[in-house]
Parts: structure tokens; C-alpha cells; sequence
């Protein structure tokens, strides 16, 4: 579906301008739109252009990697900006359009532990968050039914939950071996819960089990807001503008967001009013644009009194360890979301050298292309020349991989600034990030690294090839805007508002104060409903502008 509403459609002032089409700008939307406001969503990209993905073609991996790349630098698409990464040893991936950048992900879907809600108290290090798990919960089920997750219910290492709307995926034969491998071991696995429909569910249908989740679903079985949100929403008067490239925050002499400025597809500089605004454009986006709202009352930035935006960028160092097994396993299909998780080493073990763990979720490897790109390989150097048709032919439908998410603690030093040599198409400052791996993570990806080998042995591996860590992996783009109870201390509240502008809201992950070890898009979403209902309740006494 695409949508794009004529100016004269727009209200002049909206209840609520949503800055990002993601899941965080759709769930909060839903939220305003269910109480009768309206409300404007303002997109920097376009609509999804399936047809461009191809899947479903036989060529499909050979066509896989411009216009689906999640490097901005690389796709160049319709909205986006560069960034500069040559002072991050990670990069950072996104997509900007109608959809949010879980367009490209594999659709893993996991709710934080307990535990990651209480760092400081636990740990010792970085902080506390201002509410608790079990004050999210009420919105993780409704999440997982919005998201049309697919899992099992009973997961004995974590919370015990309502019952996922429909069944996981199989989990193949490659899961099937790894699953005996941690039962010889005596350690924790789990079959994976993802936002991919196991059965028609709305506008979604039942998964074909490609293998192709992370370069554009043409089949329409994984749960993106483009298809499970955003249609519902316009039919339901919600007006949402694709190419309209935010640039700045206006505020008034009372220190109220008045609205945004942005930039059209035909490039002409418009203004949107509203009562209240609300950033929901990633833990790169959301900084940028507050950065570029710097004027005379606020020269360091909007929201920015704790001299804290943009700072303790946080994106999970991410290792990938690959079993080859003897026989065919099954892997050149199946979703490439998680077929196993396991959390055996999530929990903070003082004996191991660092603090905090990590979740490990099991994929398939894909295609034949597959076998020879850096990421789960590492740089592939071995393979070429001689040896080059028989490690095709040892990895091919013979091999699958652990990924490792670590938890990335903040510190102040990794941040997104705004870079002061390359521009956006419209003249504005690129994002530039500088972000390097703590010691704590290296130890933490070196431990998981070599227990995974140990996994895939279990199972019967013959062989295990190690990444220890991939580059291209910033999928999560966590921190730059902190939550937390002192203003001094911290960006927003443990609502999303900010404490320096109390009609200026940030709804995405840029407001965790750690980072968890978790894929965040089921605790983004969750937040994101809670902040709408909060938000909702105190309507009558919320300040605006006249």
C-alpha cells in the first residue's frame, strides 16, 4: 500500500506530530488515534518498493544488495543520509521509509529479562531503569499480538507470559541437532519466538520459509509496520507523509514545541504544527534531528540541558560461530529469524571476567552467495583460489550459525554528533558516529565465542569457523537519548518526555539507559504503548502551545 495525502488534507495543528514510521512511531500513533486525537506522521523515506527485493526469483541472491542493504551509505535510497563511521569499529543499520528499519530484520522477538531493568542495583554499573519489567508486561502481550509473534509458550528461563497469538516455525534439522547438543551439555535453549506469521493473521500471511527475511519479505508473512499498522491507521484518518525529511524542532519563547520543519519530495521546506510532537527516528535519527534544532534559547540543542544527547550510543558487539556438520542439515531455508534461542550466559556470572551476558539465537545460512559473505564468515580470505568450490561445499546446506548479542554498557564517549564534512541531499549535516567495543565486551565476545564452539561440537559439528566480531552489525541503535528520574542526569523521563520541553516526547530505543542483551524491538514497542497510554491519561493537563 502506499498513501501520500494532499497538503490541504493536513490539519494546521495536529493533536500529535509522530516524527518516523517505524514500530515505535506506529504503535504510538495507534495509541493516540484509539482516544480520538489526530495526528500527523512525518516519514524521511518512501513505501517499501517489494518489487525490488526478489525472493521469490531464482536470481534472488545475486540481485539481494543494493536497495536492500542496510547500509545507508551503501543503498542510497529515497531518504536516506550518510553517515560517518570512521571512528566506529561497528556500523550502523537502518532504514529509513514507511516501515522503520525492522524492514530488515530477521523478525527475532524477545521480551528484556528482569534483570536488565536493574543494572545498578544488581551489578554495579551504569543505571537503573526508571520502572521495571513487570510494568512493561501488560504491554509485551499486547505488542506480541499486534506483531503477529510466533513462538512457544512456557520458556522456563524467563517470566512466564500469555500465550504467543500462533506457533513458532520448525526449527529444522539443524535446530534439531544443536537442541541435542544442549541437552548432552545441560544447558539452556528455547525454539525461537519471532514476529514471522505461521499462519494468515490479519494482512499477513503464513511464512514460505525462504530464508530471505532480512532483504525484503515479498511474501508478506513478517510483521513490519507497513503492512500490520500503518493501512489500518490512514483508513482510520491517521495522515502519514512519506519523504518529508525532518530537520528541526521548533519551539516557542514559553519553551514549547510548536512543530516541525521538513523538507518535501520536491525538496520545498514545510511546517507542520502540532500539540504535541514525538521523535520515533532511531538512536541515530532522534539525536540528529535535536542537534539541528539548536537555536539561540537552545544552542547545544533541544532537550539537551544534561549535555547528554547523542552521547552513550550503545549497538551490541555481535559475534557469529558457524558449525559445519558432515551431512546436509537443512539450512539453505527456513526463516532467518531465530530458529533457537538460548540464554544460558545472559545473567552476570562475576567468574567470567566481565559483567553482564549475552543471548545466542540459531539461523540458517542461506543460499550459495551466502557461503562466501563476510557476515557469518568474517573476511573470507581462505576460501579463494584452490579451496574456493570445496568450502562452497562443506558450508552449503551443511552449516548453521550461533549469533551472539552482547550487551553494550554505556559510555559517554561512543556517540552520534553531527558531522562537519559531508551533507544529506538537502544540504543538512550527516550523522557521524564515534563508537568503539569496551574491554567488557570483548571479554564478554571472546567467552561467548568460544562457548558457542562448544555448542556446535555438542551437536556434531566437524568443523566450527569463528567471526568473533562482525562489523556490519549495528542493527540496534540504542542510548543517545537516556531515560531517566534527574534532569541533570538524563534526556527524558521514564515516559519519554522530555525534562526540558514537557510537550516534546521521544517514543524509540535512543531512550535506554542500558542497553539489555536482547533484540530491542518488542521492549521499543511495548514502551511505545505505554508512553501513548500515559500521554492519553493526562491529555487535560499536558502543556501546549497557544
Amino acid at each position: 500500500m502506499t498513501h501520500h495525502p494532499t497538503w490541504s488534507s493536513l490539519p494546521d495543528v495536529a493533536d500529535v506530530l509522530v516524527v518516523g514510521a517505524g514500530p515505535a512511531g506506529a504503535a504510538i500513533a495507534k495509541g493516540f488515534a484509539d482516544a480520538g486525537m489526530s495526528v500527523v506522521c512525518l516519514e524521511q523515506g518512501d513505501w517499501p518498493d517489494y518489487s525490488s527485493a526478489r525472493s521469490d526469483q531464482p536470481a534472488f541472491e545475486v540481485a539481494a544488495g543494493k536497495a536492500w542493504s542496510a547500509l545507508p551509505n551503501v543503498r542510497e535510497g529515497v531518504g536516506d543520509y550518510p553517515i560517518d563511521e570512521s571512528e566506529s569499529d561497528i556500523s550502523a543499520l537502518m532504514w529509513n521509509g514507511i516501515g522503520g528499519s525492522v524492514m530488515l530484520y530477521a523478525g527475532q522477538w524477545m521480551r528484556n529479562m528482569p534483570s536488565d531493568f536493574r543494572v545498578r542495583t544488581l551489578d554495579g554499573v551504569a543505571d537503573d531503569w526508571p520502572f521495571t519489567y513487570e510494568d512493561l508486561v501488560p504491554y509485551y502481550a499486547k505488542a506480541e499480538h499486534d506483531f503477529a509473534v510466533a513462538g512457544y509458550h512456557g520458556d522456563p528461563a524467563v517470566p512466564d507470559s500469555a500465550t504467543y497469538p500462533m506457533l513458532a516455525a520448525p526449527i529444522g534439522e539443524g535446530g534439531r541437532r544443536v537442541a541435542r547438543g544442549h541437552n548432552k551439555l545441560g544447558w539452556h535453549w528455547w525454539p525461537g519466538s519471532n514476529a514471522i506469521a505461521t499462519r494468515n493473521y490479519g494482512r499477513l500471511k503464513a511464512c514460505v520459509q525462504r530464508g530471505t527475511c532480512i532483504w525484503g519479505c515479498v511474501d508478506g508473512a513478517k510483521s513490519t509496520p507497513d503492512i500490520t499498522h500503518w493501512p489500518d491507521l490512514i483508513a482510520r484518518g491517521v495522515h502519514v507523509v512519506a519523504r518529508a525529511a525532518v530537520w528541526k524542532i521548533e519551539t516557542n519563547e514559553r519553551g514549547l514545541a510548536t512543530g516541525a520543519v521538513f523538507f518535501d519530495a520536491q525538496g520545498v521546506e514545510r511546517r507542520q504544527r502540532a500539540k504535541v510532537v514525538v521523535l520515533a527516528a532511531n538512536g541515530v535519527g532522534t539525536p540528529r534531528i535535536l542537534q539541528m534544532s539548536a537555536d539561540a534559547r537552545h544552542p547545544d540543542g533541544l532537550a539537551n540541558s544534561s549535555g547528554l544527547v547523542g552521547k552513550r550510543l550503545m549497538m551490541h558487539p555481535y559475534a557469529a560461530v558457524v558449525g559445519m556438520f558432515d551431512d546436509p542439515i537443512g539450512t539453505t531455508q527456513g526463516i532467518y529469524g531465530q530458529l533457537v534461542y538460548s540464554l544460558e550466559f545472559y545473567e552476570t556470572d562475576p567468574s567470567r571476567g566481565f559483567v553482564r551476558g549475552a543471548k545466542w539465537n540459531l539461523m540458517p545460512t542461506g543460499g550459495p552467495i551466502a557461503m562466501m559473505r563476510p557476515f557469518p564468515w568474517g573476511d573470507n580470505s581462505d576460501m579463494w583460489g584452490e579451496p574456493f568450490h570445496r568450502t562452497v561445499k562443506t558450508r552449503l546446506n551443511h552449516s548453521i550459525t550461533w549469533g551472539i548479542t552482547c550487551e553494550d554498557l554505556p559510555e559517554e564517549r561512543n556517540q552520534v554528533l553531527l558531522s562537519d564534512q559531508e551533507t544529506d541531499a538537502y544540504g543538512l549535516p550527516a550523522a557521524r558516529i564515534v563508537y568503539q567495543t569496551s574491554d567488557n565486551s570483548r571479554r564478554m565476545l571472546d567467552f561467548m565465542s568460544a562457548r558457542a564452539q562448544e555448542s556446535l561440537i555438542a551437536s556434531g559439528a566437524s568443523s566450527v569457523s569463528v567471526a568473533p566480531q562482525v562489523r556490519e552489525t549495528g542493527w540496534h541503535l540504542l542510548g543517545t537519548t537516556t531515560m531517566g528520574v534527574d534532569p541533570k542526569t538524563s534526556v527524558v523521563n521514564g515516559y519519554g518526555v522530555t525534562h526540558d520541553i514537557p510537550n516534546l516526547v521521544v517514543a524509540d530505543g535512543s531512550t535506554w539507559p542500558t542497553s539489555a542483551g536482547m533484540n530491542p524491538t518488542a521492549t521499543v514497542v511495548a514502551m511505545a504503548l505505554r508512553t501513548a497510554e500515559h500521554l492519553v491519561s493526562g491529555r487535560s493537563h499536558q502543556e501546549v502551545p497557544a
